[in-house]
């Protein structure tokens, strides 16, 4: 093989494959956390033969490792101009480096390895990435639920609906499955006829609690008085908190059957296991778009409750805040949400307009008016003292007039002569 690695990007992950010196000293100058690749689950895509047994054996001496994409990690995707398969949608390329040298691996080689043009195993590669990303999302979405202390069986026990307490049920499933197929390192049949019903209730129960959000975001909407928009909000913490949870859960177990179902796809019909991960990462992407719609619905009705509160906090010293706290943690809360399912948010806290400030604007607005209507008085003022003086001006005039009518061009108090 000799100081090559093999590069597999599918847009979530990158595999890095070789020589396990190498790899290792790849990922070191990169800085690079990685996961074990698990590439000797592929050996039931190889088929029987010389050349099945050939491509076995290469592959038995290479060292697989998995490295999630990061803004940083992408990087180092872009800087190598890896090129895409058309068939399996996935980027791939060759580094080669100089012997011993741990930033040697520059020069991007333009003949692409065996294992790479291989079909089969470039799709099982594939696949495997696809499970690897989706189990690192599962313990992430573990971590989340750790991290909100929220039971989503406690959650799911207090409903009425029978497809909500099936769900407990599909979930301890689901998991002895998992833990069968660590154990087992395949899914047979019988595994897999122990969850192929599953997908139908965690749906149903992922579309209550969407359901549930939207019903709290409709309940916002409706009010329109502070006072009631902070009991409002004050009363949806909790329950977003909680049906956020259970939509979670619902996420995390539908990655396992996906998990499950390329085993099982691997194990029974390998040439069909490209159109099955597209198909899947297809209709992940579909649940994401679905659960972002309603939470963003959700946020956006919050935030404008924050205009609302910050608009009449004058009037409000005491329950404007209040709502904004309240709806601070309902934003945060799904931001934290969406950053565990690998959704985009730019999520930003809202600020409370302080009453202080608000005051010292109204003043200003105030004295602002005030300046503007002495102005307008004033002017209006010497208008009229104008109008005024022209008036008396034209009144003695004519008075004046009048009197030389009467007494004659001369002063009055003149001696005539004659």
């Amino acid at each position: 093989m000799g100081n090559e690695i093999q590069l597999i990007s599918d847009g979530e992950g990158l595999a890095v494959i070789g020589d396990p010196t190498d790899v290792e000293r790849f990922l070191a100058s990169e800085g690079l956390p990685s996961k074990d690749l698990g590439l000797q689950r592929l050996k039931s895509v190889f088929g029987t033969g010389a050349a099945a047994v050939q491509a076995g054996s290469e592959m038995a001496a290479e060292s697989g490792r998995w490295v999630k994409l990061t803004r940083e990690s992408a990087q180092v995707v872009k800087k190598y101009g890896l090129r895409e398969s058309a068939k399996t949608g996935c980027s791939t390329g060759v580094l080669k480096g100089q012997k011993g040298q741990i930033g040697g691996f520059v020069e991007f080689a333009r003949t692409p390895r065996s294992l790479l043009t291989n079909p089969k195993i470039l799709a099982g590669a594939a696949g495997i990435m696809a499970q690897i990303a989706m189990q690192q999302t599962m313990t992430e979405i573990t971590d989340y639920l750790a991290t909100i202390d929220e039971k989503v069986d406690d959650v799911l026990r207090a409903q009425k609906d029978a497809a909500l307490a099936r769900m407990i049920g599909v979930g301890f499933v689901i998991e002895e499955t998992m833990i069968i197929r660590e154990r087992r390192g395949r899914v047979d049949g019988v595994m897999w006829s122990k969850v192929q019903n599953a997908p139908t209730t965690i749906a149903d129960t992922q579309a209550y609690a969407l359901c549930q959000l939207d019903a709290l975001a409709e309940k916002m909407e409706q009010k329109t008085k502070i006072g009631d928009l902070a009991a409002t909000a004050k009363d949806a913490e909790s329950p977003v908190r909680e049906w956020l949870a259970v939509l979670a859960r619902c996420f995390q177990l539908q990655d396992a059957i996906a998990v499950l179902e390329l085993d099982r796809v691997l194990d029974a019909s390998p040439e069909e296991l490209n159109g099955h991960r597209l198909g899947l990462k297809a209709a992940r992407q579909t649940r994401l778009e679905h659960i972002s719609r309603t939470t963003e619905r959700l946020v956006a009705r919050m935030n404008a409750a924050v205009g609302i509160a910050n608009a009449k906090v004058l009037l409000n010293p005491t329950k404007s805040p209040a709502l904004v706290e309240s709806i601070n943690h309902v934003t945060t809360g799904v931001h934290g949400f969406h950053t565990r399912l690998g959704i985009e948010s730019g999520h930003q806290p809202s600020q409370a307009r302080r009453w202080v400030d608000a005051a010292t604007e109204a003043r200003d607005k105030a004295f602002e008016t005030g300046a503007k209507g002495v102005d307008a008085a004033m002017s209006l003022g010497n208008e009229t003292l104008d109008r005024a003086g022209s008036v008396t001006e034209k009144l003695s005039a004519g008075i004046a007039e009048r009197a030389r009518r009467l007494f004659g061009d001369d002063e009055p108090g003149d001696e005539k002569s004659g």
